[in-house]
């Protein structure tokens, strides 16, 4: 029996046209079951865009991302620039050294306290500071007379070459300037330690503050719980 070509044809074109229909359904159930959901946002120019995938014209600002059901699923924050996201880098650092400043705060304060319980420690410890280089500057103050009786006798040894004090032995003027310059040292060290008297005040008149702030907290009863 004769048939004609394109009978024969036609069974194997059907298959391949549904077989791809099949796949095409079968992506789009995958495509839609998956629960990704529509991303949605207003542009630049003020239009309201939907996709399925992040939007392109959006990337300077939120998206949405909605359900099936239109409530929001998630929220696409925007894409930063390089300038922007340095002046976010230098925020976040800023951020970090101050948390790292109040902790070493904090911990300056604890070891404050630690060493410093009351008024009464405190002020010992800053008599004993005082006294510790009163003692050094005294010793200095001492040595200053000693030097100035040495140097009230070398003036009555040169009382007899006032006229030309060139014709002094050379052992008299070596005595003359060796006591200048110790004199010289001892002014400046005396100087140096009066400089350190109000360091140390000023030391213990810092921390003065800061503990009075601080001892009241220690002594403190805690907060009581609020009654449910």
């Amino acid at each position: 029996m004769f048939r004609p070509i394109g009978f024969v044809a036609a069974p194997s074109l059907w298959g391949a046209l549904l077989l791809c229909l099949s796949g095409l359904n079968l992506a789009q159930a995958q495509q839609t079951g998956n629960g990704s959901g529509i991303y949605t946002c207003t542009d630049a120019r003020g239009r309201s865009l939907t996709s399925d995938r992040p939007i392109p014209e959006c990337t300077d600002r939120e998206q949405k991302l909605l359900n099936p059901s239109g409530t929001v699923k998630a929220r696409l924050s925007p894409t930063l620039t390089a300038q922007e996201r340095a002046a976010l880098d230098a925020r976040e650092k800023a951020a970090q050294e101050e948390r790292a400043r109040l902790n070493e705060e904090k911990r300056r304060d604890r070891a404050l306290l630690a060493r410093y319980p009351n008024h009464v420690v405190h002020d010992k410890e800053r008599a004993e500071a005082l006294a510790q280089i009163g003692v050094v500057r005294q010793a200095a103050v001492n040595r200053v007379q000693e030097l100035l009786r040495q140097r009230a006798l070398l003036n009555e040894e040169m009382e007899f070459y006032q006229k030309d004090p060139s014709k002094a032995p050379a052992a008299v003027r070596r005595q003359v300037d060796e006591l200048a310059q110790s004199l010289a040292i001892q002014d400046r060290f005396i100087a140096d330690q009066e400089s350190e008297l109000k360091r140390v005040n000023a030391r213990f008149d810092e921390e003065l503050l800061r503990l009075k702030r601080l001892w009241p907290l220690q002594s403190a009863p805690p907060a009581a719980s609020k009654p449910r």
